[in-house]
């Protein structure tokens, strides 16, 4: 093979072996990674002319050493980027929760963190916040404190804030009207505040705006707190020992998960939190008696709220204690088996067209089973395929052993 070398523009590549064995081309894609210039603009001049792609190397009489003359003009070079890519990781705090979506967050005014997880996770209810939207800045109606009054205002203006904000805000003015409302908030030991209860926040604020937006012109704006949150329950309170038997209904706005050494699952203690045994008076018996109370979901809320009853009251220390124990837990709840009857008919027509769209969208392809029966006591094997066929028109093969 000879060596030649190549002049172009001013530039002389030397060294560059030609494979003889391969077309011109071949040569061509080798000056176009030396010089940008692609094989189409190249003009090569050997004898005879101008070096075509299909020539023959033989007839060319290119001998080793030779010197080539090239022109043609290169591709223009792709210029770096002035600035290069950003990652959402490297952005500053406050541009990151723009380019995420995501809301802004709260600062923790000390041990306040019970307080924040509250105001977020309402934050997230649009319909709420629709309703904070349409609350009146000065009238109270129907006998409603002016503490609960301000609590509303402040939740408002929290939530106003979270939404207008990109930068961690300081509930500071939402903190202090929460504590003028529940002075519990404001307890403190060796003058610092206490850490609270979550749950307790949760409660006490759903329970002041389910009066406050219900008594309100927002009543009309947006859905009311029950329908957002309240869970309706019927319960059948049962006495084993003098057979009595009776119904009670209640409205409630979360579900109690009640955590012992037997409930690994929330469905577990979720069943445990709606069966639960009560001390009183029988008037059968003319006596206190233990009575059974069973409770089955009767209406469901648009948002249902779900308790870990981790804090119980230790008698030996005379305090709360925590459970720590881990309960595992669905990303999606199905709370069917612990409605009434009377809803479960409700829920069937749309949990079937739930289960149909499910199915349009993935499409069960395969399926095998094993059954088995006592006369062999042995077991076989069936497979169903829709591989070749339309799964719309619900048309399956069967292959029996």
């Amino acid at each position: 093979m000879p060596t030649v070398s190549v002049k172009w523009q001013k530039e002389v590549f030397p060294g560059i072996e030609i494979d003889t064995s391969q077309p011109p081309i071949v040569f061509k894609s080798q000056l176009y990674t030396l010089t940008g210039v692609p094989p189409e603009r190249q003009k090569i001049m050997v004898k005879g002319g101008i070096l075509k792609d299909d020539a023959d190397w033989s007839t060319l009489g290119v001998k080793d050493g030779q010197k080539l003359m090239m022109i043609g003009t290169a591709d223009e070079i792709v210029k770096a980027p002035e600035k290069g890519p950003v990652f959402v990781e490297d952005l500053p705090e406050e541009e990151q929760v723009v380019a995420l979506g995501h809301s802004a967050g709260l600062y923790n005014l000390g041990n306040t963190c019970y307080m924040n997880s509250t105001l977020q996770c309402l934050h997230s209810v649009p319909e709420l916040k629709s309703a904070l939207l349409s609350y009146s800045d000065t009238g109270r109606g129907n006998g409603i404190d002016q503490a609960s009054h301000n609590l509303t205002l402040a939740t408002r203006n929290i939530f106003g804030e979270l939404d207008q904000s990109v930068r961690p805000v300081a509930p500071l003015q939402f903190l202090q009207t929460l504590r003028k409302k529940y002075p519990q908030f404001a307890q403190q030991h060796n003058n610092v505040y206490m850490q609270q209860d979550a749950e307790e926040c949760w409660t006490q604020l759903v329970y002041t705006l389910s009066q406050t937006l219900t008594s309100d012109a927002s009543e009309s704006a947006a859905l009311s707190m029950k329908q957002l949150f309240g869970i309706d329950l019927v319960s059948r309170v049962h006495c084993a020992e003098s057979g009595e038997e009776s119904t009670e209904t209640e409205s409630v706005y979360s579900l109690k998960c009640h955590i012992s050494q037997d409930v690994n699952h929330l469905h577990e203690g979720l069943k445990h939190g709606l069966k639960t045994e009560l001390e009183k008076i029988s008037p059968a018996l003319g006596r206190t008696a233990i009575y059974t109370r069973e409770s089955r979901i009767n209406e469901l809320p648009r948002y249902l709220t779900v308790q870990f009853v981790r804090f119980f009251w230790k008698r030996e220390s005379n305090q709360k204690a925590k459970i720590l124990r881990k309960v595992d837990y669905p990303l999606e709840l199905d709370v069917y088996e612990f409605c009434s009857d009377e809803l479960k008919q409700k829920l069937q027509a749309p949990r079937q067209m739930l289960r149909d769209a499910e199915n349009a969208k993935f499409g069960l392809k395969t399926e095998a089973k094993a059954s088995s029966s006592k006369e062999n006591e042995g077991s076989s094997s069936t497979a169903w395929d829709s591989s070749s066929m339309d799964i719309d028109k619900g048309k399956w093969f069967v292959f029996c052993p």
